[in-house]
């Protein structure tokens, strides 16, 4: 499991006083960062081997900016080309949203999926938590 430690922003509020609902997939992004280096190392978008599938966010309680939000993510499923990472944003104790992503080993220039490489499915594997 990877964690991600955040100070909600008081711009990334809404009218309400919560965290607006187009800042988790923002937030669940950037806890992916950890996945990403095992592709690209440098974070170079020239050199990037992902694509994303699908994302969704369940929000099953409130988030508020003041203070820290903990970002839990893992990986659920892990298939020959694609990963699908489950994500949680915790504050006070308490799950304020849950989400996924699923994305995909790319090859741009050919335009398909290709295959994991072995070295990077055994990193994967290491944070593999089927729900």
């Amino acid at each position: 499991m990877w964690t991600l430690h955040i100070q909600p922003r008081f711009g990334e509020t809404d009218a309400l006083g919560h965290i607006n609902n187009t800042v988790l997939p923002v937030w669940f992004e950037d806890a992916r960062t950890p996945a990403f280096r095992l592709f690209t190392p440098d974070l170079n978008p020239a050199d990037w081997h992902l694509i994303i599938a699908k994302i969704d966010v369940e929000f099953v309680g409130e988030l508020f900016y003041g203070q820290e939000v903990e970002v839990r993510s893992w990986i659920s499923k892990l298939g020959n080309s694609s990963m699908t990472f489950h994500h949680e944003a915790w504050q006070d104790g308490k799950l304020g949203a849950r989400g996924s992503a699923v994305m995909v080993h790319f090859d741009h220039s050919n335009k398909c999926s290709v295959a994991i490489p072995q070295t990077i499915r055994d990193e994967l594997s290491q944070h593999l938590l089927e729900l």
